[in-house]
């Protein structure tokens, strides 16, 4: 089963974990917006069909790549504050090396290939956030 949600509705864990699998292992991942060099809020903006499409395509690559039961992607957008969920990556499966790689091959390739823009608060300033060159080495290992 894949399950992709894009929405600007807080990410209940436990929820998203009841919903993630059952099937002997279960690998998740949750990013939150941190507090670097001052940042107040995180705004995350996308453009709507098209970020669905490319989160379940790499659900779809992952469920490929190992022997998998399930893949949850849940991504927030609009505003965000310190210590809010960004994102919650999960996959299923029999075994936990399939399903740890394929979590964190998800969420390395989510960062390069799921169009979100990421626009940061710091003090009265706006900023919007580059793409991180760590990001790409990240990704291309599972190319």
């Amino acid at each position: 089963m894949i399950r992709v949600l894009v929405s600007p509705a807080p990410i209940d864990l436990a929820d998203e974990m009841a919903l993630a699998g059952q099937d002997g292992a279960l690998a998740t991942f949750t990013g939150m917006v941190r507090a670097d060099d001052g940042v107040t809020e995180l705004m995350l903006e996308h453009y709507p069909g098209a970020t669905e499409r490319a989160l379940t395509v790499l659900a779809e690559e992952a469920v490929l790549r190992w022997s998998l039961s399930g893949v949850t992607i849940v991504h927030r957008v609009g505003p965000m504050r310190l210590g809010d969920r960004i994102v919650f990556v999960a996959a299923s499966g029999a075994h936990r090396a399939e399903a740890l790689d394929a979590c964190a091959f998800l969420i390395d390739r989510l960062k390069t290939d799921a169009p979100f823009w990421k626009r940061e608060r710091v003090g009265d300033h706006h900023r919007w956030v580059e793409p991180r060159a760590s990001d790409d080495v990240s990704a291309e290992k599972w190319r």
